[in-house]
């Protein structure tokens, strides 16, 4: 394909250059990673904030790029072109190089519940019965397909090579998770979106984001600048930050959609609690509809809402999204049951690891826990560190014992990692080795009890150092409980 191609129209500020002989330069592909590059493909050099890309060009050169695009900067012996936004060039360029995607795509932002919804989504879809993926923090799941993965938002090239594969085999409808990361760093673009949805806002990433509304300004670009104006947005109406959603979505002209207790288009009228399921009575298209969803907690339901939203909005009728709900199975790690013990208590990993899930999960799980509710967390080294005293206080406040232990200590020293969270935490009981920590929590365990173990869910590993240890609290949890 042409450079020329691979731009289009969508930078007028190329327009000179393409026009010229650099235009009709042919590519065999495109990356930003120099390490990459192949002869006759084309290097992107992305700005970073770790490092910049235009320090690679010699590589990508040595390696045999046909050309470069840069903000600035110099190559020998091939074209240069520059533009002042090399990532959204990246991300354009990748969607018109691979050229095919799912015929109907859908993206959810928020800072939890987008791996739930964007799996609902799919199984809605498939229910009805058409072909459906997801792509998230779990991977992607399609037909045939079950991959796991480790980012919620992949690169512009593999999201834009994997969406094309999608489409040759057959998948008709994808949802995917939309990061602010992603979403600030132009991963996205190039995405058809035919609706998006919102869940929810609270903190994280602050070691990316200077502020909360910077955080929140990044999840909206997925409506102000991604989502075609007219489009459905759906967004659920309970949070703190919905208003904000709802203003930037109706100002970019879209058609708003709310959900939850104070939604119009979906409306939570009632919910009853039981151990592995809530019966809720959901109004919907002029009826009211009474559903057995199988999950377990409050923000459940209002992540399966805010699906099955997405799915009616792009074609699910009210009565097949209802019956659909009956049947939804939670996304790995995700106030995901492990397993109970002789004595009837039930045992839970989740992914909980920023202040609101935490607060979430153990809030949810309290109605139907007639004994005690038992949290096993920590915090990530490396990151926000403002959070750490906030989640040492919920975990307190909310569940009847709390022990702190490590959770990615990465680079950090992990002793102090627990200490910032112990000064927020008084009675909580301080077990460093995760291992130990499952094992003390199981071992306490009484009829009636209720554990989670928060922050891994589907994760595999434990990273220390720079090393990542092999580690699954669902395999830890299962051990335990065959131990007890």
């Amino acid at each position: 394909m042409k450079i020329r191609d691979l731009a289009g129209d969508a930078f007028p500020e190329m327009r000179d250059q393409l026009a010229g002989a650099a235009g009709e330069v042919a590519v065999t592909g495109l990356t930003a990673d120099s390490r990459s590059v192949e002869p006759g493909m084309l290097f992107v050099a992305i700005p970073g904030n770790k490092a910049d890309g235009a320090r690679y060009v010699a590589d990508a050169l040595a390696r045999g790029a046909a050309a470069i695009v840069a903000a600035s900067g110099k190559a020998e012996g091939v074209p240069l072109l520059t533009v002042s936004a090399p990532r959204r060039f990246l991300a354009l360029a990748a969607a018109r190089f691979f050229g095919r995607q799912p015929e109907t795509m859908v993206a959810v932002t928020g800072t939890a519940g987008k791996t739930s919804v964007a799996s609902f989504t799919r199984q809605l879809w498939a229910f009805a019965g058409h072909p459906a993926a997801m792509i998230g923090t779990t991977g992607v799941v399609a037909p045939g397909i079950d991959r796991y993965g480790s980012l919620t938002t992949p690169d512009p090239v593999s999201l834009h090579r994997l969406l094309a594969e999608l489409a040759d085999a057959g998948v008709t409808h994808a949802a995917m998770e939309a990061s602010s990361h992603g979403l600030d760093q132009s991963r996205l673009d190039g995405v058809r979106l035919a609706a998006a949805g919102f869940t929810n806002l609270g903190r994280d990433h602050m070691d990316y984001h200077p502020t909360v509304e910077a955080y929140m300004a990044a999840k909206m670009r997925l409506f102000d600048t991604l989502l075609p104006k007219g489009a459905p947005a759906v967004i659920f109406a309970d949070d703190e930050w919905s208003g904000d959603a709802i203003r930037v979505a109706t100002a970019a002209g879209h058609d708003v959609l709310t959900v939850g207790r104070r939604g119009d288009f979906l409306t939570l009228k009632r919910v009853e609690h039981f151990r592995h399921k809530q019966v809720a009575e959901i109004h919907a298209a002029g009826e009211i509809h009474e559903v057995d969803i199988p999950l377990a907690g409050d923000f459940q339901i209002y992540n399966a809402l805010v699906a099955c939203g997405l799915a009616m909005a792009t074609g699910v009728s009210a009565r097949l999204a209802m019956r659909g709900l009956e049947t939804l199975k939670g996304a790995s790690g995700r106030l995901e049951l492990v397993g109970q013990t002789d004595a009837g208590a039930l045992a839970y990993v989740d992914y909980a690891h920023k202040p609101e899930a935490l607060q979430n999960v153990l809030a949810s799980v309290r109605p139907f826990t007639t004994g005690r509710v038992i949290v096993v967390f920590g915090c990530g080294g490396d990151r926000d560190k403002g959070k750490r005293p906030i989640m040492g206080e919920i975990a307190v406040r909310l569940a009847d014992v709390a022990i702190v232990t490590d959770d990615n200590p990465r680079s950090e020293v992990p002793a102090m990692i627990r200490a910032e969270i112990l000064a927020a935490a008084p009675g909580a009981i301080e077990i460093g080795d995760r291992r130990e920590a499952i094992r003390a929590a199981v071992s306490m365990l009484q009829a009636g009890d209720t554990l989670i173990v928060a922050g891994k869910g589907h994760e595999e590993g434990q990273t220390v150092g720079t090393v990542t240890l092999p580690f699954s609290d669902h395999r830890e949890v299962a051990q335990a409980l065959g131990g007890a």
